[in-house]
């Protein structure tokens, strides 16, 4: 079993993932710990949501004060609703998040049934729940889980020694060639990875790139591969070295091969669904590109992205250190692909702008009134500067803020004749 913890702020967009497949038939709730049950046993997030509002409230300085959890048994495992709640107690118990509130969704929408858990780290005190070391514990538990209900092992593949020198290039240190050909040697030992862009993408975390040279020798055309040392912004810093410096294995036609091979293993790996899940979690409760990035990393994942020139994203690439492949998006999932992720940060980023521009004038123009405020728009500050919402539920009860209302006077002053007795003739 894999379990996966998330960490963030935003339990409203963790409470709604999991609605969603609820709505859509593919989840169920099937535990609820410390919040009230309905009469009916339906739950709508806002319901969700508002059961942890005391604990959200109380929050003292976790940034983030939302965990969700993921446990992932294998697809050729048969779990029961009984068994899926037992685990789940269990594991929150041993995690310390016995006595808080969370709810327990059972997911169905792929072959690998799995649960998901939204708690709360963070007490009624306010304080921080202690979670350090959380995910060594978190695995020690899975490990007992597989035996106690008899599930399939996915203990980590085994590491030896040699990994002491799998570490990132240092251009400033010298001696380039040693350091390239260290990474190069082991990384096929370890990761899997299905093309070109997915290799490079692996390779960037060891501050290499490698691309691709076409000539003809003999009069036939003949491709290689070119490597290079990368700086800290990710230019290159080195001379170009051949592959045939590096081996058999870090040649393009060695490469294709191990990109076939990964291909085919990779269509059947049970690490796909959980990954692909993980991902769209975190898209949900991440509030921007630098936000995902780090939620993914503290589940050991990677996001890499890619852009052209003109900052338009081209590729996005996944590695998870875990199952040890490396993914692009759209293989994954089409909802994964570089221009959904384009899209999105794109609106975002024209979000934050106009955002930006509407603070800046709400300030200038209070910086140019006289006279202050009424304390009825105490909310309308810098801190709040787009709650037009607020203002729309407010039903028209503010006044107007040119003057007096002329129609309403008008009308007024009609029923005031209407009411005035007629004259005798």
């Amino acid at each position: 079993m894999i379990a996966k913890i998330g960490k963030g702020e935003n339990l409203y967009g963790a409470i709604s993932y999991n609605q969603k497949k609820i709505d859509s038939e593919n989840g169920q709730v099937l535990l609820l710990n410390r919040i009230p049950e309905t009469l009916d046993n339906t739950y709508s997030t806002s319901y969700l949501h508002q059961c942890f509002e005391p604990y959200l409230s109380a929050n003292i300085k976790t940034e983030k004060p939302v965990r969700h959890i993921s446990l992932n048994p294998d697809p050729s495992d048969r779990v029961s609703d009984g068994q899926f709640v037992g685990m789940a107690q269990e594991y929150m118990e041993r995690m310390g998040y016995g006595n808080q509130p969370y709810v327990v969704f059972k997911h169905t929408d792929i072959e690998r049934t799995h649960i998901h858990i939204v708690t709360v780290c963070v007490g009624l005190d306010g304080k921080k729940l202690p979670d350090s070391y959380d995910h060594p514990r978190s695995m020690e538990i899975c490990r007992d889980l597989e035996q106690t209900y008899n599930l399939i092992s996915a203990t980590e593949k085994q590491r030896t020694g040699n990994e002491q020198v799998f570490r990132p290039v240092d251009y400033r240190a010298g001696d380039d060639k040693s350091q390239i050909a260290s990474v190069l040697q082991h990384l096929p030992k370890y990761y899997g990875y299905a093309s070109l862009g997915a290799y490079n993408a692996l390779l960037s975390l060891f501050n290499i790139t490698a691309e691709e040279v076409k000539g003809e020798l003999h009069g036939q055309p003949k491709n290689g591969l070119v490597y290079f040392v990368l700086n800290e912004q990710g230019e290159k810093a080195s001379s170009p070295f051949k592959a045939s410096l590096f081996g058999k294995q870090a040649g393009l036609d060695e490469l294709q091969n191990q990109f076939a091979q990964a291909k085919e293993k990779m269509k059947t790996d049970p690490a796909r669904a959980v990954l692909k899940s993980t991902i769209k979690v975190a898209m949900h409760t991440a509030t921007n590109e630098a936000d995902l990035k780090k939620q993914l990393l503290e589940q050991g994942i990677n996001a890499v992205v890619r852009r052209n020139d003109e900052g338009r994203i081209y590729g996005m690439t996944f590695i998870d250190h875990e199952s040890r492949t490396v993914w692009n998006g759209s293989a994954l999932d089409k909802k994964l692909s570089a221009n959904v992720f384009n899209d999105w940060w794109n609106e975002q980023a024209v979000w934050q702008c106009q955002e930006a521009e509407k603070a800046i004038a709400q300030n200038q123009s209070s910086t140019a009134e006289k006279e202050e405020a009424h304390s009825l728009f105490n909310y309308l500050n810098k801190e709040h500067p787009t709650d037009d919402l607020l203002i729309d539920g407010l039903g028209g009860v503010l006044p107007e803020a040119q003057g007096e209302d002329y129609e309403e006077q008008a009308f007024a002053n009609r029923m005031k004749k209407k009411r005035q007795k007629p004259s005798r003739q």
